[in-house]
């Protein structure tokens, strides 16, 4: 990634929806140009546009993070069931005292509660798990950059 890149990259955060003749506009490049490096950054999986809905205002009420302790040699293949159920928005293995984090959307607590005995625990090697209740969102970001200048230098040892 480039500066033209991060460019193309920033005006999009702004606006999803800007045209491609308008991130040129302001990139001093032709819109084939910014048409080509949007194409290049969706291919490589760096870029990816889609729509954010607020759940809260479209029906569900109950959102939740649940750790997950389960059997570690299997640990993958548990992951990708759970992952497969619709309730789950964002899944994660992890290093802490749970093995998955796993972030669930649900219409009210009582199907946040058939989630949790009739799905989750229905997956072979999940031994426990704890459920988070969302009781309010204080910051979600979606629009986030590189973190600084330091970012920079790490990339750059890494080559």
């Amino acid at each position: 990634m480039d500066e033209m890149d991060r460019g193309i990259l920033r005006a999009l955060k702004e606006d999803g929806r800007m045209a491609f003749s308008e991130i040129a506009r302001r990139l001093n490049v032709s819109p084939g140009m910014v048409r080509q490096r949007y194409q290049r950054l969706q291919d490589a999986g760096i870029l990816q546009v889609v729509a954010v809905t607020n759940p809260l205002k479209i029906g569900y009420h109950t959102m939740a993070l649940i750790g997950v302790r389960a059997d570690g040699s299997r640990l993958r293949e548990i992951a990708a069931a759970i992952a497969d159920f619709d309730e789950v928005i964002y899944l994660t293995i992890s290093s802490a005292t749970y093995n998955l984090l796993v972030e669930v959307l649900c219409l009210d607590n009582n199907h946040l509660l058939q989630f949790l005995t009739d799905k989750l625990h229905g997956v072979e090697g999940v031994r426990e798990a704890e459920a988070f209740i969302y009781l309010d969102i204080v910051k979600e970001i979606y629009a986030w950059d590189k973190p600084s200048s330091h970012f920079d230098a790490f990339l750059a040892a890494q080559e």
